[in-house]
C-alpha cells in the first residue's frame, strides 16, 4: 500500500474512533435511544466505506504484484482474499 494511501485509511479510522468515542459519551449522557442509533448507523457506515477502500486498495496491490508469483503463491493469495472478503461482506 502507498504511503498516501495508507495515511488516507488511517485518518478514517482516527475518524471513526472519534465517531465511536462521541457513541460512548452519548450512551454515558443517556442520550436519547433515536441520537445513539443514528450514531451507531453512521459508525456503521463509515467502517463499511474503510473497508472498501481497503479492499480496493488490496485488489490493486495484490494485481499488481500477482504476474511474479508462483501459481502456489497466486492461488495462495486469492484464496486468503476471498476469506476475508467473505467476513467482509457477512458483517454487511
Amino acid at each position: 500500500m502507498k504511503k498516501e494511501e495508507r495515511k488516507k485509511i488511517v485518518n478514517r479510522f482516527k475518524r471513526i474512533e472519534g465517531q465511536i468515542r462521541g457513541l460512548e459519551k452519548l450512551v454515558e449522557d443517556e442520550a436519547p435511544c433515536l441520537d445513539i442509533m443514528i450514531q451507531v448507523s453512521a459508525v456503521t457506515a463509515a467502517v463499511k466505506k474503510a473497508g472498501m477502500e481497503v479492499i480496493r486498495m488490496y485488489i490493486d496491490q495484490c494485481l499488481s504484484e500477482m504476474p511474479g508469483k508462483s501459481a502456489a503463491n497466486r492461488e495462495t493469495t486469492i484464496q486468503e482474499f476471498q476469506k476475508a472478503l467473505s467476513r467482509y461482506i457477512d458483517m454487511a
